[in-house]
């Protein structure tokens, strides 16, 4: 029994997701809530923050020798973020497919 726990547990992947500002005031947050809830997989946290100019810095700072990087800062803290941890199997691949392609 607890062989196949273990089992499980290492199957499943969990990953971060930002609504950032725009998805908000856009209304995209149950939406995206619910394409998540439609794969199948379970939403383990939840957090509305508005992040300060250093929390951004800090979140994007291997991009700070990039020309973009203060306007991305400003973005990210102006206004509402929702920060939501997912869990389960291939999370990671479909969260990066329904975002679209970055450079982690």
């Amino acid at each position: 029994m607890i062989q196949d726990q273990d089992m499980h547990a290492a199957k499943l992947e969990c990953t971060f997701i930002a609504i950032k500002p725009d998805g908000v005031q856009r209304c995209l947050i149950s939406e995206i809530i619910s394409r998540f809830k439609r794969k199948g997989f379970k939403l383990v946290g939840i957090k509305v923050i508005i992040p300060s100019k250093e929390f951004a810095q800090n979140h994007y700072h291997d991009l700070k020798d990039k020309p973009f990087f203060n306007g991305l800062c400003d973005y990210l803290s102006s206004s509402p973020v929702i920060a939501m941890v997912w869990e389960g199997q291939g999370v990671i691949t479909y969260g990066r497919k329904l975002i679209g392609a970055t450079d982690p």
